[in-house]
């Protein structure tokens, strides 16, 4: 009940600031900003709270408006706090996502006599990002970019809060306010909430358009121009476009951004949506690891994802390509990338540079070669799989124990569970003095910790189902071509 209260106060206060999901030419409602077009909902399996279509919603139909003034950027929030800004000043080295973040913390600091408090006490009090993670959940990874990312997370959040403590030290803030763990919560807060803005690189925090969960770019987004167009024009046809305003909305290539004709944050309809269905705003194009990164929660099937295998030192100077574009597929396939470097690196060295200009066409070099080069990615996969500690199907188990252990607080019998999982089944409870105890009653933190641990797992497991994918991928290639040399041979007999 209270919490309904709170969020009821939240959207008038919404209103009260012009935020509104009801079209420019309409009058917004006085009592909340929501309503019209939209409404707050729960959705326990696809993201928790978010924003659900009041009505049945066209794509390219404006959604929500949040003006100018409505943004929390460090810029607005200098403007109303005199000493944060004679302050920041004096420290022109920090950038403009340490600044937001002070002036975040600032804004707490305040309280209630903040005017942002009816918006700031809607943040979760700790997030899932990989610099939230602690060392067991960081190891759980199993994967080493991926432990990299982590503490090159962590390393980074304590060198940036050390170079802003001064600021927040001369700010006066409470001493709560002033730990590496506030400061994490703050760039937390910045990393997972803020939306773009061409003026500061920090981007703003966005009151109301933060609730919408995310949605890969998909299809829908990735229509060739003739698509669009004939779309548009069977719209039209329809008498669905009632002005040239919402033919231009039609051929949007992303959600949202703020536009300067009307002063204001707009977010649109990326698809069509029913009455009742989540309405999400795609943030742009990111892997699963990347999402865990900067957001804290992953996608089960995420088609932007990517696995990276290590390869032979001299491959990474075989070809002109970044590193960042030798990947393979959620659908197992190597990138073009990839497959070019594999099928360059299996030709023998002397004849590389004759026949490069055949990699680059994307072409296939001969049977034999890519027959080679198929070998040698199978045969790297199952090698990157046998040394970590589980297996693709071992963590599919783990994760069903977590969850019924979440549902009943009671763990299955620990010598009745493989013995990779065992050991760090035993090692997490290790961690949490949870050892002698046949019931546990979780704490907030040990709960918190499942989830980080959860996330872990789920994607080490995404990435082990890639390389996985990859084997049959090229197995099948291999299959195909052989099976096409034995059919031209019977031919000729």
């Amino acid at each position: 009940m209270e919490e309904a209260l709170n969020l009821k106060s939240f959207l008038q206060w919404a209103a009260d600031l012009g935020i509104s999901d009801t079209p420019l030419t309409s009058t917004p409602q006085s009592d909340s900003c929501l309503g019209h077009s939209l409404f707050l909902s729960n959705f326990p399996d696809a993201g928790g709270r978010g924003l659900a279509a009041a009505r049945d919603i066209r794509k390219g139909e404006l959604i929500l408006k949040v003006p100018n003034g409505a943004l929390m950027t460090s810029q607005s929030l200098m403007i109303s706090d005199e000493v944060l800004s004679i302050v920041v000043k004096k420290h022109p080295s920090l950038s403009s996502t340490q600044i937001l973040a002070v002036a975040l913390l600032n804004e707490v600091n305040k309280g209630k006599s903040s005017r942002w408090w009816p918006y700031l006490k809607h943040f979760p009090r700790s997030y899932d990002t990989l610099v939230d993670f602690g060392k067991f959940e960081i190891q759980a990874l199993q994967i080493d970019d991926a432990i990299w990312a982590a503490q090159k997370a962590s390393l980074k959040a304590e060198a940036e809060w050390k170079e802003a403590s001064v600021l927040m030290h001369d700010l006066k803030l409470k001493p709560q306010l002033l730990t590496l763990k506030a400061w994490v919560w703050a760039s937390g807060s910045i990393s997972s909430r803020t939306m773009h803005i061409s003026w500061d690189e920090a981007g703003c925090l966005c009151p109301v358009g933060d609730f919408f969960n995310y949605a890969a770019p998909g299809e829908e987004t990735s229509n060739s121009e003739d698509q669009v167009a004939g779309k548009a024009f069977s719209l039209q046809e329809d008498r669905m476009l009632k002005s040239a305003t919402d033919l231009a909305a039609a051929h949007r290539l992303i959600d949202a951004g703020y536009e300067e004709d009307v002063s204001s944050y707009c977010i649109y309809a990326r698809r069509n949506y029913q009455k009742g269905e989540q309405v999400l705003l795609s943030y742009g194009t990111y892997t699963n690891l990347e999402l865990l990164q900067h957001y804290g929660f992953l996608l089960t099937d995420n088609l932007n994802d990517k696995a990276f295998i290590p390869l032979e030192p001299d491959m990474y100077s075989l070809c002109s390509w970044e590193n960042e574009l030798l990947y393979i597929q959620p659908d197992g396939k190597p990138s073009f990338a990839l497959l070019s470097t594999v099928r360059l690196w299996a030709v023998p060295q002397k004849k590389r540079r004759s026949l490069l200009h055949l990699v680059y066409s994307g072409n296939r070099l001969s049977t034999h070669n890519e027959v080679a080069a198929m070998r040698w990615l199978a045969k790297k996969c199952r090698t990157t799989l046998d040394i970590l500690p589980t297996t693709a199907e071992e963590d599919g188990k783990l994760l069903i124990i977590l969850d019924k252990f979440q549902d009943i607080h009671q763990l299955v019998e620990i010598e009745e569970m493989p013995p990779p999982l065992a050991s760090e089944l035993c090692a997490f409870m290790e961690s949490k003095d949870m050892l002698s105890e046949d019931i546990y009653v979780l704490s907030s933190v040990a709960r918190r910790s499942i989830e980080r641990w959860k996330l872990a797992i789920q994607w080490r497991h995404h990435y082990k189902k890639i390389l996985c994918n990859c084997i049959i991928h090229c197995t099948e290639v291999i299959n195909e071509i052989i099976s096409s040399k034995d059919s031209i041979r019977g031919n000729l007999h």
